[in-house]
């Protein structure tokens, strides 16, 4: 019995030395991955700060982050818009029958979170994965080496232009995509609970504090995806299956990013503004 018992704990430690190594070594190759990241941050803002822009870079990079995300941003939004204003109309009528202040609290939530960070996760996944595959592709096909051997910085090449036109295109992808839910949101609730356009829209819920709220969101989203996918393509090795890891890990890092960038932003506007 006890012969049994020993080599029920000795076939037990492994196992938990095992898990304490992985999670130890999940925790330092997250920090090492946020000090590169960090890394790159401060690469790019210098070259930008140096204000030797590339326009027709940045324009073609616009093109690619925005014109390319819209339908897909409008699909997605516009079916939030009504599902959220379904689903709020109906917990409403349960509580309280008037359904006028429907559309001033769809349109607070709106301005301050939802608009901002629905965009942003949709184009974590496109653009964050188109970023991440194509620098990767560079990457394994040594032309990040060769930039590097004729003394241009990659970062200022490649991640800088990818930056700027992603911190202009979110913010404007955010209000194309707030408009087109607000529209969808409007006509959900004239024909499912008979509440005029001119009722739901009610800006008597959306304050200053709302709107610098939804801006620091779209500034601090579209300059974190850029820079994670950006960091991801950077690290690629080992040919085809590193750039379809390198995109995996993009889409990962900076979904994530954009999660707890909302958690932070909004903690803070809350303690500021309350």
């Amino acid at each position: 019995m006890s012969v049994d018992a020993n080599v029920e704990t000795t076939s037990a430690l492994p196992s938990e030395g095992g898990l304490a190594a992985s999670v130890g070594r999940a925790v330092f190759e997250a920090i090492d991955s946020a000090s590169q990241i960090y890394g790159v941050l401060v690469r790019t803002l210098y070259y930008v700060a140096r204000a030797r822009i590339d326009r027709d870079a940045v324009i073609r990079q616009m093109y690619e982050i925005g014109n390319r995300s819209v339908f897909l941003l409008s699909v997605v939004i516009g079916f939030i818009g009504m599902i959220f204003v379904l689903q709020a109309g109906l917990q409403m009528q349960r509580v309280i029958p008037d359904l006028t202040m429907l559309g001033a609290s769809f349109l607070e939530l709106l301005v301050r979170d939802l608009a901002p960070s629905i965009v942003a996760l949709m184009l974590a996944t496109r653009v964050g994965a188109g970023i991440a595959a194509e620098i990767g592709s560079m990457v394994v096909t040594e032309q990040v080496d060769a930039l590097r051997m004729c003394g241009a910085d990659p970062v200022d090449y490649l991640v800088k232009p990818r930056f700027l036109a992603s911190l202009i295109m979110t913010t404007m992808l955010t209000l194309w995509s707030g408009a087109v839910s607000v529209g969808s949101g409007m006509v959900t609730a004239e024909v499912i609970f008979q509440v005029s356009p001119r009722t739901f829209w009610n800006l008597h819920l959306v304050h200053a504090s709302d709107l610098a709220t939804g801006l620091t969101k779209c500034i601090a989203y579209g300059a974190a995806i850029p820079i994670v996918s950006s960091h991801c393509g950077l690290s690629t090795f080992g040919g085809s299956e590193g750039v379809g890891s390198a995109t995996t890990r993009a889409v990962v890092q900076s979904s994530l990013a954009v999660i707890v960038l909302n958690f932070i932003i909004s903690s803070a506007a809350f303690i500021a503004f309350k």
